[in-house]
């Protein structure tokens, strides 16, 4: 199923990305980031700036100019400002492009193909994000992210992020927009465990409302000793207390739960 989440990726990034014209002035400047400014009819004042570690530039006439902190629009209003006050131009009018993005940073961890720390540009959403991690790891991966905010989650412990929805329902509602300091977090598959008589015992991936026919389907079914009568389910509660629920074939599974076929009394 996860395999198909590449393909996804692919649609999302084309369909999605915002034409350089729509995007607004709302980026949060910082060190590392690469700025050109264009003064209109003043090619001589133009100029391609790396912010410094200080958060400063240099910009011609007026010298070192902080912005780190500043959206673009204020960037762009103290530069005017400061050209108009000093009398250098008298009614500048000042174009500023983040060119590279540096200052932003989130982090990919847990199961994708290449978890580590990602530069983001402004807008940017968790399609993006696990796009740049090469993807959630289809073998381990699990049908959930967590978004954890670097500003704090309200309590919350996190902002669950329903990947099946999003990427093959295309629920939008799930492409969470990520800032700087945020982690992006795909825990392991969710497992279920079967064993008795069943042909293959073992631990299996959890779908999502998989109930007891279904896993004994991919247990390869019973034995010529087992019966459907009697299954049983063995589930950790919130305490981590273990019950025994006596399961019909349509009990829907927890993660973690562990099935148990009982052998034919004739």
């Amino acid at each position: 199923m996860l395999n198909r989440f590449f393909l996804a990726f692919v649609v999302f990034i084309i369909a999605f990305i915002p034409p350089a014209s729509a995007v607004s002035k709302d980026y949060v400047l910082g060190p590392g980031d690469v700025v050109r400014i264009t003064v209109y009819e003043h090619e001589d004042l133009n100029a391609l700036a790396r912010i410094s570690q200080a958060g400063s530039i240099n910009f011609p006439l007026v010298g070192e100019v902080f912005i780190a902190g500043m959206r673009e629009r204020d960037a762009e209003a103290r530069l005017t400002s400061l050209l108009r006050d000093g009398g250098f131009v008298k009614s500048p009018q000042i174009t500023l492009i983040v060119e590279q993005y540096r200052s932003q940073q989130v982090s990919v961890l847990g199961e994708v193909n290449k978890p580590g720390m990602y530069t983001i540009d402004r807008g940017s959403k968790i399609t993006d994000l696990l796009a740049m991690a090469g993807g959630v790891n289809p073998v381990s991966g699990g049908d959930y992210a967590v978004l954890i905010k670097k500003d704090g989650n309200d309590g919350k412990g996190g902002y669950p992020v329903d990947l099946l929805a999003l990427l093959r329902n295309g629920d939008m509602t799930q492409n969470l927009e990520v800032g700087d300091g945020d982690i992006v977090f795909v825990p392991r598959m969710e497992m279920f465990y079967i064993y008795g008589e069943v042909q293959r015992p073992g631990s299996y991936r959890l779908q999502r409302d998989m109930t007891v026919v279904q896993a004994l389907s991919m247990g390869g079914g019973l034995t010529p000793r087992g019966t459907q009568r009697g299954i049983q389910i063995k589930r950790r509660d919130a305490s981590g207390a273990v019950t025994t629920i006596n399961a019909d074939l349509f009990e829907t599974l927890m993660p973690d739960d562990v099935v148990y076929v009982k052998e034919s009394l004739f």
